[in-house]
């Protein structure tokens, strides 16, 4: 049996996460991803999965998926410098590049790798990259990973930026990264602006859309599309199919250059097994629908909207989201654990966020929304938080 010589200490850590709420578990689904979930064998209405769309079960996906499979069979069993890049591979990398409008796209295994990959394959010794303080972690490490120096401003603050950028005028090349859409408070990243002050400083933007592109824009490109960017000047995209595509993997998006790079020098890139052709395959079928079946963009709006006016009645404190992402700031830890398991035991399952993922004394539920949910679905949920939050 493996073990470490301070293992010991470890379990004074592990009891003292536990003993302040902080405590991670894992737990096993039973079935298909969708809102009608079994947990530890438990039937639950979902409002925690990031399945925005509804795709994660569509019969056009395992369609494809299994067809694939037939023709491919399973496993890549090389990366893609190898022999793992296959023709549905390739094809989604064209596809992809249309729908985005941009050169090239590049696919990576996950999101987290990719954002790895990008900063460890365009960032150098006496390089500045330029970041979100509430950027995703994968962002951050790839940060400390780096061998740029890293800088972080205020959340959105762009006169924080301003001054990051005044600041590292000397650098060689800088890289400003921000999240599109930020994952634990659900809101859009102030991308005009961001892009604005680059332009200024003749410094690179890049936004990792991976909560924004499906669910965001008239056909789902994402924040690019929100704000109306110019094809000019649109930064380096990395979106990831895990979320409103309902598949798995990454990619990058962008010009000839900053993909033939990645390519050379991306390690998460060279080094990885690529992703299973029928992976890509059902990533195709998404991508149709994505760009088809723009009734499911407009109805989380619907159900966003109907959420947002109810909860406020609740007098419930929410943050400034008009994304599929809801979160209620509840503040103290044991609090939000104790409204999660109160929720789970009339039915609903809700992601409780406590540090250190989120800052300290901002614990929240993260509540997520999909297209499949329903109005009853959201006045369910409503009327069990205010049960929940009158105890």
């Amino acid at each position: 049996m493996a073990s470490l010589p301070w293992s010991k200490k470890l379990i004074a850590d592990l009891d003292q996460r536990k003993a302040v709420g902080r405590y991670r578990q894992q737990r096993t689904r039973f079935g298909e991803q969708g809102i009608d979930v079994v947990i530890d064998g438990k039937k639950l209405l979902s409002f925690c999965s990031n399945d925005y769309l509804g795709l994660a079960s569509h019969s056009d996906l395992k369609k494809a998926f299994i067809d694939a499979v037939d023709k491919e069979g399973v496993g890549s069993g090389a990366a893609h410098l190898l022999t793992g890049h296959s023709h549905y591979h390739q094809a989604l990398e064209q596809a992809l590049a249309e729908f985005t409008g941009q050169q090239r796209v590049l696919l990576f295994s996950s999101g987290y790798q990719a954002n790895l990959g990008v900063i460890d394959g365009l960032m150098n010794r006496s390089d500045v990259l330029i970041q979100d303080k509430l950027n995703h972690a994968s962002l951050l490490d790839g940060g400390r990973l780096s061998a740029a120096d890293q800088l972080r401003y205020k959340h959105a603050d762009i006169s924080a930026l301003s001054t990051r950028l005044q600041q590292s005028e000397q650098a060689n090349n800088r890289l400003i990264v921000s999240d599109g859409v930020f994952s634990m408070d659900g809101d859009i990243a102030p991308l005009p602006e961001i892009i604005s002050l680059a332009k200024q400083h003749h410094t690179a933007v890049m936004i990792d859309d991976a909560h924004g592109f499906g669910v965001l824009g008239k056909h789902g490109k994402g924040c690019v599309e929100h704000w109306k960017i110019a094809d000019e000047d649109a930064p380096i995209i990395m979106g990831t199919f895990g979320k409103a595509f309902g598949t798995a993997g990454a990619f990058v998006a962008a010009d000839e250059e900053v993909i033939e790079t990645l390519i050379q020098q991306a390690r998460t890139y060279i080094y990885t097994t690529a992703q299973p052709a029928a992976i890509a395959a059902a990533t195709l079928a998404s991508l149709k629908l994505v760009e088809q079946e723009g009734w499911r963009r407009e109805k989380l709006q619907t159900l966003i909207s109907q959420f947002r006016t109810g909860a406020k009645t609740l007098g419930l404190q929410l943050m400034d989201s008009a994304t599929p992402i809801q979160p209620i700031l509840i503040g103290n830890d044991q609090q939000a654990i104790s409204i999660g398991k109160s929720l789970e035991e009339k039915g609903l399952l809700v992601g409780v966020i406590r540090p250190p993922t989120v800052a300290e004394g901002s614990a929240r539920l993260r509540i997520t929304f999909s297209a499949n949910h329903s109005e009853q679905d959201v006045s369910r949920l409503l009327d069990a938080l205010e049960s929940a939050s009158a105890h």
